[in-house]
């Protein structure tokens, strides 16, 4: 004590944070302790399992249907690599002026085609892509337009079966046939189930042309009059046609007319030498002049083709006598040299068609012609004015 005075008690020492921690406590409620999670109900785990399977089956039934149907596509440039050597051009003389269509070879010397350019025919011949010409007689015809050919002499080349059966109602099948100009091709027709429109795209010199499955097998028969009426001969009814005994054909009449003709399109030669003015010159003039002479329009070849002295020595009646059942194709120019100062000396190869009955056929019907023709300018413009052979005719059936 001091001055007798108790002493002052000194203040109760706090420890620090001890009013926050008061403040704490006596403003956050106390939290109840919380209940373990609950675990899944057992159904949902069979349900979310059940779902998985279910994506997995479904996944698997995509690949087998994306599997299936890549296999029931078809490669048409693949098919077409197939069946190439036996796919043919068919060519004829006839009274109707038709002659033009696609065969297919299918064995035993048989040949397949459309019946509509074969309408009285004088003479028949098929031409492989190669070029290669054998000739033909038809067998006879069906009611739904196909006609059966035998060819005269045998080709080392590949055929076409036709299939044992029909291919799967959702395989894809193809067209095999040529165009006017001579180029063989191949087109998807859709499948059975799904038919595409023939007319869409058809031309008439693919009339005849086969339909071939995926590996390269006849399925049908592309047939008609024209082309907005073609439609496909199925396979069951090739089978009969193309039998050893054939059911279902009628002979066709041979024709008897005076004057018959082949196809009617433009005609170019093909240019197997370089192609310098002259040499292209040369080429439309021989081109009329074989187009023309396939119309009979011989008037047209007398003032369009032929020299002055030409037409004064050969007259119209001789040029028709001469070519009233001809019809030329695959002509090749394979030379041309000046003649003159502005003329030309031109070999030209081509076959032609003709009546067997024709004045020097001797009971031919196709012939192999290699001749040298020239030509000279006249008014501004090349004319033939004559041509000589360079080798005898002989048979078009000679390779």
């Amino acid at each position: 004590m001091e001055d007798g005075k108790p002493l002052p008690r000194p203040p109760r020492r706090v420890p620090a944070g001890a009013a926050t921690l008061t403040q704490l406590q006596t403003s956050t409620p106390r939290t109840a302790p919380q209940p373990p999670p609950r675990q899944p109900w057992k159904f949902g785990r069979f349900l979310a399992g059940f779902v998985v399977v279910l994506l997995i089956l479904a996944a698997g039934a995509s690949a087998g249907w994306y599997v299936r149907a890549e296999s029931l596509r078809l490669d048409t440039e693949k098919v077409l690599e197939a069946v190439r050597p036996g796919v043919v051009r068919v060519l004829a003389t006839t009274c109707e002026g038709t002659g033009e269509a696609t065969g297919v070879l299918i064995g035993d010397n048989k040949i397949l085609t459309a019946a509509s350019a074969l309408r009285q025919p004088l003479s028949i011949a098929i031409v492989t892509e190669d070029g290669r010409v054998r000739r033909a007689n038809q067998l006879g015809s069906s009611a739904d337009g196909v006609a059966v050919l035998q060819m005269i002499g045998r080709l080392d080349t590949e055929t076409v079966p036709l299939a044992a059966a029909n291919p799967d109602p959702k395989a894809e099948r193809a067209l095999i046939g040529y165009t006017a100009a001579g180029q063989l091709t191949s087109r998807s027709v859709g499948t059975t189930a799904r038919p595409q429109a023939l007319s869409s795209w058809m031309n008439q010199a693919k009339l005849g042309g086969p339909i071939v499955d995926e590996s390269g097998q006849v399925v049908g028969l592309v047939t008609g009059d024209t082309v907005p009426t073609s439609t496909i001969v199925p396979l069951d009814k090739l089978q009969n046609y193309a039998a050893p005994k054939s059911v279902g054909l009628t002979p066709e009449a041979a024709g008897t007319c005076e004057r018959s003709r082949g196809p009617q399109n433009a005609m170019l030669p093909e240019l197997l030498v370089a192609a310098t003015p002259l040499a292209v010159e040369s080429q439309k003039v021989l081109g009329n002049y074989l187009t023309l002479e396939n119309r009979h329009d011989f008037p047209a070849v007398r003032q369009q083709v032929y020299s002055k002295a030409m037409a004064r020595g050969y007259s119209e009646s001789r040029d028709r006598d001469s070519h009233q059942t001809s019809y030329f194709f695959g002509a090749k120019i394979i030379e041309v040299t000046r003649f003159g100062a502005d003329g030309a000396n031109v070999r030209m190869t081509y076959d032609v068609l003709f009546s067997p009955n024709a004045k020097g056929a001797n009971g031919g019907t196709c012939n192999q012609l290699d001749v040298r023709y020239r030509l000279i300018r006249e008014g501004g413009q090349l004319r033939l004015s004559g041509g000589k052979e360079v080798v005898p005719a002989r048979t078009c059936d000679s390779d």
